[in-house]
């Protein structure tokens, strides 16, 4: 539930330390107003963080729900590639799922064209 409290900018300054521990609710915002007017918006870091991160993957990935809905069909077609597939894929070598180290890499790695160097 959204919290928005409307106030003219003079009391947010006499209130400011108040203002600044009561948006750390969530949802809890106030609108700062100048003559009768919207000024400012104060609400708390982390809220506009994750607005900042939420228009950054909105800007991103503009057509989001069509690209799930993409993927949902390729995923029920049966049109993709496992974690372990990629992994071996890429070169790493998958650790036995029944021995203790479950779903464990090797750290060891090869390139394509190269050989593993051997001591004599």
């Amino acid at each position: 539930m959204s919290s928005v409290t409307t106030i003219p900018i003079t009391e947010a300054r006499q209130r400011i330390f108040e203002i600044a521990d009561l948006v750390q609710k969530a949802s809890t915002h106030f609108t700062l107003t100048q003559h009768g007017r919207p000024k400012a918006v104060i609400m708390s870091a982390a809220e506009f963080e994750s607005w900042r991160e939420t228009l950054e993957v909105m800007r991103d990935f503009p057509d989001l729900k069509k690209d799930i809905a993409e993927a949902e069909r390729d995923y029920k077609a049966g049109n993709y590639v496992t974690l372990d597939e990629l992994w071996a894929k890429e070169g790493f070598a998958v650790a036995d799922r029944r021995s203790s180290k479950r779903y464990g890499i090797s750290g060891r790695r090869t390139k394509k064209g190269t050989k593993k160097s051997t001591k004599n």
